[in-house]
């Protein structure tokens, strides 16, 4: 319950921010104002947008299927927002505490395909359904490349529990004493800690790694350059052409949430999640108090505010991408999962493999 009360909060007010802050980074990088009117340097713009939605009219074509029409959104945002009950924000802060919590969070939030597919097909728009059909194939493919990266996160770390993953990258193991030496300059790597134990340390490749898991993330949240699904110049707005008010901001709500939640994700396999960056200086062991070991509120606050934190710069890097780089063709999406991000990922999982044997 205490995580729901936080993430919940979380993602609101990330949709609410998120939507002013990519306005400004497309301005910035377009060389124009962006949100500049409504309210200080345009804040209250999303929230003047908000207001303009509830008040639109429900409108259901008169030929399309009602009630899968009005469930399609809510499937969409439950199959995300369930997966954030396995993210760990900070020392023993996490909803449900899975052992198999990397396979619960990849099954569940691979269920918004069927959300995609229903309001597609429910629309009884022949834009619809191009749209739903596009992001069902767009989501399926790059599932594969995402889940055989995180694989191999799983097996460097031999464990399926989010948890645990962030903790192994906050304390000295046998691999990163096996890859730095027992000393760094002379110093005791134990006593260093901070970014060289992250993951893109401990097993180099995941170096190449998180970069093939940021461009695939984009294709499961349907960002550009990998906005097909809602290629407005060649389908209008895709899978939800049809929807008005209310019901279209809850689909853009978990378009957002999905850009947070693979956000937490990247970060918890490959940044150290929780874990601070800082390295010990010292006597005043800076790494160990940033963790919270000196008390519960402080690990917790500590905890929660390194994760925000590289999670934030994740997600900018993404909104970065978005205004840079032109929308890709269906034929050129295809053949980066299928001929480059997949056969890279299996790479990996046979590094991973043989990295494992090696720390036997």
């Amino acid at each position: 319950m205490s995580t729901i009360l936080i993430i919940l909060p979380t993602v609101l007010l990330f949709v609410v921010l998120g939507v002013w802050v990519e306005r400004k980074v497309a301005g910035f990088i377009h060389d124009r104002v962006g949100p500049d009117e409504t309210g200080y340097k345009g804040l209250l713009q999303t929230v003047a947008d908000g207001l303009k939605l509830l008040q639109k009219e429900q409108i259901v074509p008169f030929t399309a299927d009602k009630a899968m029409f009005v469930a399609a959104p809510v499937i969409i945002f439950i199959a995300v927002f369930a997966a954030f009950a396995t993210i760990p924000l900070a020392p023993e802060l996490v909803g449900a505490n899975m052992k198999i919590g990397v396979f619960y969070l990849l099954a569940i939030v691979s269920l918004d395909v069927l959300g995609y597919m229903m309001a597609g097909w429910a629309s009884a728009n022949k834009f619809s359904l191009y749209g739903a059909m596009r992001a069902v194939a767009q989501i399926i493919s790059y599932e594969v490349p995402v889940s055989l990266l995180v694989l191999s996160v799983v097996m460097v770390s031999n464990s399926l529990d989010l948890q645990e993953i962030v903790m192994q990258q906050g304390i000295l193991s046998e691999d990163i004493q096996y890859l730095f030496g027992l000393k760094v300059l002379g110093v005791q790597i134990n006593h260093i800690g901070g970014f060289l134990m992250w993951n893109v340390f401990r097993y180099p490749p995941l170096m190449l790694g998180v970069i093939a898991f940021f461009i695939a993330s984009l294709a499961e949240a349907n960002r550009a350059p990998f906005d097909i699904p809602e290629a407005e110049s060649e389908i209008i707005a895709g899978f939800q052409t049809e929807y008005s008010g209310f019901r279209w901001s809850v689909i853009m709500l978990s378009e957002y949430a999905m850009m947070l939640l693979v956000a937490f994700l990247g970060v918890i396999l490959f940044l150290g999640g929780w874990n601070t960056p800082l390295p010990n200086m010292g006597g005043l062991k800076l790494a160990e108090w940033t963790t919270g070991t000196s008390g519960e509120f402080s690990g917790y606050a500590w905890g929660i505010s390194w994760l925000y934190m590289k999670a934030f710069v994740w997600i900018f890097l993404q909104m970065w991408v978005r205004w840079t780089y032109p929308r890709l063709r269906v034929d050129q999406l295809m053949y980066l999962c299928w001929k480059v991000l997949t056969p890279f990922a299996l790479l990996l999982v046979l590094l991973a493999g043989v990295w494992r044997l090696l720390m036997i």
